[in-house]
């Protein structure tokens, strides 16, 4: 089955959507069957790259409302990302600029890494409070994950990937997406948020129904004393 997921890696319920989804295909068993792809999505083009605000002080002024009020407004979100194990700390993370961030994604993704990748974004930015639009914090991230620090850097310093995020946008905007995470299941069902993980479970079983999928069988304890074809463990 796929799964397309549009995100932004300074969206808090993104995390929260990502890990829902993980549960659900460990639940159901469909977790190898399943061929996951992120999409790029901007929240606010406009953030600057670097900012000496604090994200409470943003939304403060979002909403027209003061830094405590703006500090009320994320308990929420905290208690919800502790029922999937993150622990969030807005009190030092900082707005940040996500495209040079969902560039470099693209292009991990063409080596190999997408898994690693967008979860490296996440977690750099809500565990760890990593400044996520500046590009010295994305090359030390990138290289984290075994990816060349200088092809990085030139993929940074030039427009590359600047064509694959705008199309992911430009698709989100033709099918409807207002904001994310927001989940396309073969093409044919869509979850909007971060819903309970009972929602992913319903919607994967009943694509599992239609297609005829199975979940894989899940083996207790290591594999030994095992004949195959070829051998035996003796």
């Amino acid at each position: 089955m796929k799964i397309e997921v549009w995100s932004d890696f300074v969206c808090p319920f993104c995390y929260i959507g990502k890990r829902r989804l993980e549960e659900a295909l460990a639940q159901t068993g469909f977790a190898s069957q399943a061929e996951v792809e992120f999409k790029s999505f901007e929240l606010d083009p406009n953030t600057p790259k670097m900012s000496d605000k604090s994200l409470y002080e943003v939304l403060a002024e979002k909403y027209g409302s003061t830094v405590e009020a703006a500090k009320q407004m994320t308990d929420n979100v905290v208690a919800q990302a502790k029922t999937v194990g993150l622990e969030y700390n807005f009190d030092v993370i900082k707005p940040a600029n996500t495209l040079d961030a969902h560039r470099l994604v693209k292009w991990a993704t063409a080596q190999g890494k997408a898994k690693e990748a967008n979860e490296l974004m996440l977690h750099s930015y809500f565990i760890e409070a990593k400044e996520i639009g500046k590009l010295d914090v994305l090359l030390d991230l990138i290289e984290s994950i075994g990816l060349s620090r200088e092809e990085a850097e030139k993929v940074l310093n030039s427009n590359a990937y600047l064509e694959e995020v705008r199309l992911d946008i430009a698709r989100a905007g033709q099918i409807g997406v207002r904001g994310v995470p927001f989940f396309v299941l073969n093409d044919k069902y869509a979850i909007s948020g971060a819903q309970p993980t009972e929602t992913f479970v319903g919607a994967l079983n009943k694509i599992a129904d239609e297609e005829g999928i199975s979940p894989k069988l899940q083996i207790i304890g290591e594999e030994a004393n095992l004949c195959t074809d070829e051998t035996c463990d003796i």
